[in-house]
C-alpha cells in the first residue's frame, strides 16, 4: 500500500513538473475537424453568437426570397396601366370620325361621338385609319399629365407615331436622362455592397430593346396589340432596371387603328423594392445588434461558469498537496449549479480520500516501526548474550516479531484489496436487520458451551421514519458481514 501511495505522489509531482509547453496548455489538443465543422467556431461564446446569427440570417434570407411583394408590386403595376391603357386606347378611338375616307382625331368632339350613330362593318372595312400624332398627342399630354408613365403608339405598318417622352408644351423644359455615372474606385465598399445587391437579387427577366421608328412589328406586344389582343409584360431596360409594359389595342368598332404601348419608367418599381429591402436590412441589423448582445450575454452565463470551473478542476490536477476552492454556483439552480455542486462534491471526496491514505500510511507506518525496533533490538543484542537460554528467548523474540510483520503485511494486503474491490464493486440496497440477525444467529450456532451467547438489540426508529427504510444503507452485504 505504501508503494502504491508513493507511487501516485511521485506521478502528482511528475505531473506538475512537466515542461511549459505541456503545463500552459488549457486542455488536450483539439482533434482536426473535417467538412464544414472547422466554420464552427472552437470558443463557447464565439459559437453561441455564430448560431443565434446564424438563425437570423436563415430567416432573412427566406423573408427576401420568399417575399412576394415584388410580384404583388408588379401585378398591381400591371393592372393600374392596363385600365390606364384601356381608358387612353379608348379616348383616342372615340375621338376618331369618319371622313373622306379616313379618320380624323378631333379631342373636342370626344363626347360627340357617343351618341353618333355607329358604321356598318363592310363600311369600316373599306376605310383606312391613319393616326395623326398632332391630334392624339394633346390626349396623351393630358391624360399622363403628373405620371411617369411612357405613351407609345404605333401604327398598323409598325411605324411609331408618337412617343410621350417627345411631347412638349410651349415653354415646357427638355429634360433628358443623362448615362449612369462611373462608380467610384475609391468606395470598395460601396462596390462590394452593390455587388452583393446585383448577385442576390438579380432579375431573370428578358432584355428590352428600345422602339425604332419602323420596327414595332418586331415586338411580340405590339404585333398582339395589332392582332386585337392586350398583352402585359415585364422586362429590363439596358440599365437592369424593371420595367412593365402593357399594350393594348386602339380600335374603333372592329377596326384596328394601331397600337398603345404604355410602361414604367425605369428605376419606378426597383426604388419602391429597394426601400423595402432597406427597411428589411435596417431590421436585420438592429435584430442581429440585439442578438449578439444577448448571445454575449447568455455565454456569460454559461461559458464564464465553465471557464472558472474548468482552472480550478486545473488547479486541483496540478497542486494535489494543497487544497483549492471550487467555484460555489449551487444558487444558480441550473445545469451549471449542478454540476458546480458535482464538482465541489467531488473534489471534497477527493481530498478525503487523500487525507485517508495519508492518514493509513502513517498507521502502517507505525505498525510496522513497532516489530521492527523489537527485532533490531534483539539482533543487536544477540551477538552480547551469554548463555544457550538467553540466546533462544531472543531468538523467541525475533519469531514472534517476523511472524507480526507478516500478520501486519497481510492485514495492510487484504485492507488494499479491500478498498480495491469496493471500488470497484456495485452496491445495492442492504437491510442492517436482516444481515445482523443472520450474523448473530450464525455466531450462536456456532459457539462452543463455555462462550457467552450473543444477544441482538435494535433500536427504535424516531418518529415519522419509514420502517423499512430506517435500516438499510447501500453497500455490500458480503463485506459489510465480513466487517461485523
Amino acid at each position: 500500500m505504501l508503494d502504491k501511495v508513493q507511487a501516485a505522489q511521485a506521478e502528482t509531482r511528475s505531473e506538475g513538473e512537466e515542461s511549459p509547453d505541456s503545463t500552459e496548455s488549457t486542455g488536450p489538443a483539439a482533434p482536426q475537424r473535417g467538412g464544414f465543422r472547422h466554420l464552427i467556431p472552437r470558443r463557447l461564446t464565439s459559437r453561441i453568437v455564430f448560431l443565434n446569427l446564424l438563425g437570423l440570417v436563415v430567416l432573412v434570407a427566406g423573408i427576401l426570397y420568399f417575399n412576394q411583394f415584388r410580384q404583388g408590386l408588379i401585378d398591381a403595376r400591371v393592372q393600374s396601366l392596363t385600365t390606364q391603357a384601356h381608358i387612353i386606347a379608348a379616348a383616342i378611338a372615340g375621338s376618331a370620325t369618319v371622313d373622306t375616307g379616313s379618320i380624323v382625331i378631333d379631342p373636342d368632339s370626344l363626347s360627340d361621338t357617343l351618341d353618333e350613330a355607329r358604321p356598318d362593318a363592310d363600311q369600316l372595312s373599306g376605310l383606312d385609319f391613319p393616326i395623326n400624332p398632332e391630334t392624339a398627342g394633346p390626349i396623351l399630354r393630358r391624360l399622363l399629365a403628373n405620371t411617369t408613365v411612357r405613351a407609345r403608339i404605333v401604327d398598323p405598318e409598325g411605324n411609331l407615331v408618337v412617343d410621350s417622352r417627345f411631347l412638349y408644351s410651349r415653354g415646357d423644359i427638355i429634360q433628358s436622362e443623362l448615362p449612369p455615372l462611373a462608380v467610384d474606385a475609391g468606395n470598395p465598399l460601396k462596390q462590394l455592397w452593390d455587388s452583393f445587391l446585383t448577385w442576390a437579387f438579380s432579375y431573370d427577366y428578358p432584355r428590352q430593346p428600345e422602339y425604332g421608328l419602323d420596327n414595332g412589328k418586331d415586338f411580340p406586344e405590339v404585333a398582339a396589340a395589332l392582332n386585337g389582343a392586350s398583352v402585359s409584360l415585364v422586362r429590363l431596360n439596358d440599365r437592369g432596371q424593371i420595367v412593365v409594359l402593357v399594350s393594348v389595342p386602339v380600335q374603333r368598332y372592329r377596326a384596328v387603328l394601331g397600337a398603345l404601348v404604355l410602361s414604367t419608367s425605369g428605376g419606378e418599381i426597383d426604388s419602391v423594392l429597394g426601400a423595402e429591402r432597406r427597411v428589411v436590412f435596417m431590421t436585420f441589423g438592429l435584430v442581429a445588434l440585439v442578438t449578439i448582445l444577448l448571445s454575449v450575454f447568455l455565454a456569460g452565463t454559461i461559458a464564464a461558469p465553465l471557464r472558472k470551473l474548468a482552472a480550478a478542476a486545473e488547479r486541483v490536477r496540478r497542486g494535489v498537496n494543497k487544497r483549492v476552492e471550487i467555484p460555489d454556483y449551487t444558487a444558480r439552480q441550473d445545469e451549471i449549479g449542478e454540476l458546480s455542486g458535482a464538482i465541489r462534491d467531488m473534489t471534497t471526496s477527493l481530498y478525503n480520500r487523500i487525507d485517508a491514505i495519508e492518514a493509513f500510511a502513517a498507521d502502517v507506518s507505525h505498525e510496522l516501526k513497532n516489530p521492527l525496533t523489537s527485532l533490531r533490538s534483539a539482533v543487536e543484542t544477540l551477538s552480547f548474550v551469554k548463555t544457550d537460554e538467553q540466546r533462544a528467548r531472543l531468538i523467541d523474540i525475533v519469531k514472534h516479531d517476523v511472524k507480526r510483520l507478516d500478520r501486519l503485511i497481510t492485514d495492510i494486503s487484504d485492507a488494499s484489496r479491500l478498498d480495491a474491490e469496493l471500488a470497484r464493486a456495485e452496491l445495492h440496497a442492504v437491510d442492517m436487520v436482516k444481515l445482523l440477525t443472520a450474523i448473530v444467529d450464525l455466531a450462536n450456532e456456532v459457539r462452543k458451551p463455555d462462550q457467552a451467547e450473543i444477544q441482538l438489540d435494535i433500536a427504535r426508529l424516531p418518529p415519522g421514519m419509514d420502517p423499512v427504510r430506517g435500516y438499510m444503507v447501500v453497500g455490500q452485504d458480503s463485506r459489510l458481514g465480513q466487517v461485523v
